[in-house]
């Protein structure tokens, strides 16, 4: 066993032997050779100076060892600066290879419309102005009701529960004592005696129609002579019952709400939206949202009310969305994923003249009319939406300048791209001021004109090699002024 161990330490020991000189010959060689090119590059006076590739910062007259890493320097060639007027330009020159090696690609700055898209999340609701409630008018005992859980879809009309109430009693009892004596009086009677006493029926029929009788139960106790003992009291409208506040045998007063109804062929939709996207929403434009309860069904809606408070908790603001739900597909509480696509112009300005022409409601701004009018609502004259501030329009608005998204390098304080030059290899770095992001395209609000050449893919190489040669660059605007420290 101790022999075999000592012929495999001999072994291992001849072959090191026989391959570090070969390895020592070969890097001799190669670092010979990249000398000898060094050396040239020197003679020819194209070496500025030396620098660590991994601490660039680093920059030394002559060719050695990084005093941080142990790297060999590589060498840093002279480029071109070229001055226009007052101002430097910070320019590199690429060769036709180092282009290719680099994968330079470029994109023309161009105008062009584009769209804005905000995506928001939000639930459904009732539409306020389509709940009715039915409430006691008098105070009174219920002694039935015939509407006795919710969820049930009632009519016009449809009787909802029995009232007993003594004011009801002494009500109808005034509109038959004073039948009974209009009755009575005949022709013969002087006409302010009959006059007085049709004004007293007239009097106790409206009274029986304020307390929630309808006119032609008024009609039935007239011809009947009789008060009844329980009142029947109807739906003044039809929808779903969503909320039964009482029981039967319980006593109300005046002003009890005992049931509501929601009419859910019209529906509303609350979206949230974060203080970022306020800037692109607009009285009037259209959305679209899809529930996960609906798969593949895509509904669509149009911005009625954007409320003017902010949620402290959650930093949103509600906009409310009218949507038409005449086919029932939607029911309130269901979670909904909305998109809103605003019109981007010039500089960032967004432009909507959807209500263009139009008639609006002050007090209900989800009534909207082609011509003058009043509110089916609340009877109040139409205005103009221009007048109401409702539209945003331009006449004089252009077409943005915009560059792809991959164009600028963005800082948190500036954004930079690469400007190929007109018939030459050399790219220019540039400051530029940009507008909102939409569609993968940058609005330029200042620093490029239209038909430039930006650099597209290859500008973090272009701006890495100007880093290197201590040029001003995206994260070093001043270039090599910060990056001094450990030039010998």
């Amino acid at each position: 066993m101790k022999r075999l161990h000592l012929l495999i330490l001999t072994f291992c020991s001849l072959l090191i032997a026989c391959i570090l000189p070969l390895q020592a010959q070969e890097s001799h060689h190669g670092h010979d050779h990249s000398m000898m090119q060094h050396e040239k590059m020197a003679d020819e006076g194209r070496i500025d100076f030396w620098t660590c590739s991994m601490h660039p910062q680093i920059k030394l007259d002559e060719p050695g060892k990084c005093p941080i890493c142990g790297m060999n320097l590589i060498p840093v060639t002279k480029d071109e600066e070229h001055k226009a007027g007052d101002s430097k330009k910070v320019t590199l020159k690429l060769s036709d290879t180092a282009k290719q090696l680099a994968n330079i690609q470029t994109a023309r700055v161009e105008r062009k419309a584009v769209r804005k898209e905000i995506r928001l999340v939000g639930t459904v609701d009732y539409d306020e102005t389509r709940l009715t409630h039915i409430t006691a008018w008098v105070p009174g005992r219920i002694d039935r009701m015939f509407v006795d859980y919710t969820g049930i879809t009632v009519k016009k009309g449809d009787h909802m529960l029995e009232l007993y109430s003594p004011e009801l009693i002494s009500a109808q009892e005034e509109l038959i004592q004073a039948s009974r004596s209009l009755r009575k009086l005949g022709q013969s009677s002087s006409s302010l005696v009959r006059n007085s006493t049709v004004r007293a029926a007239q009097a106790a029929e409206e009274k029986l129609l304020l307390l929630g009788l309808t006119g032609e139960q008024v009609e039935n106790i007239k011809k009947r002579g009789k008060a009844e003992d329980d009142v029947v009291i109807y739906a003044p409208e039809g929808g779903v019952v969503v909320e039964k506040n009482a029981t039967e045998g319980m006593y109300v007063q005046q002003g009890t709400r005992i049931y509501s109804i929601a009419d859910l062929k019209s529906l509303w939709v609350y979206l949230d939206s974060y203080e970022t996207d306020l800037p692109w929403i607009r009285y009037g434009q259209k959305v679209s949202f899809t529930t996960q309860a609906l798969p593949g069904v895509t509904f669509d809606g149009t911005v009625s009310f954007i409320s003017p408070v902010v949620n402290s908790e959650t930093r949103t603001t509600k906009v409310r969305v009218n949507v038409d739900n005449s086919k029932g597909l939607l029911k309130p509480g269901l979670f909904v994923k909305g998109i809103i696509k605003a019109a981007v112009y010039g500089k960032g300005k967004v432009v909507n003249t959807a209500l263009k022409g139009k008639f609006i409601c002050p007090m209900h701004p989800e009534v909207v009319k082609d011509k003058e009018g009043q509110c089916p609502i609340c009877g109040m004259d139409l205005v103009p939406a221009e007048e109401l501030g409702l539209i945003t329009e331009d006449t004089d608005v252009e077409l943005p300048l915009v560059i792809p998204a991959s164009a600028p390098l963005i800082t948190g304080e500036r954004a930079v791209v690469y400007v190929k030059q007109p018939d030459t290899s050399n790219f220019e770095a540039r400051t530029v001021v940009l507008g909102p992001e939409a569609e993968g395209f940058f609005i330029v609000v200042d620093g490029l004109k239209e038909d430039e050449l930006v650099v597209t893919n290859g500008n973090f190489k272009i701006d890495a090699d100007l880093q290197i040669r201590g040029k001003a660059s995206m994260m070093n605007p001043h270039g090599g002024e910060s990056m001094a420290g450990h030039k010998h």
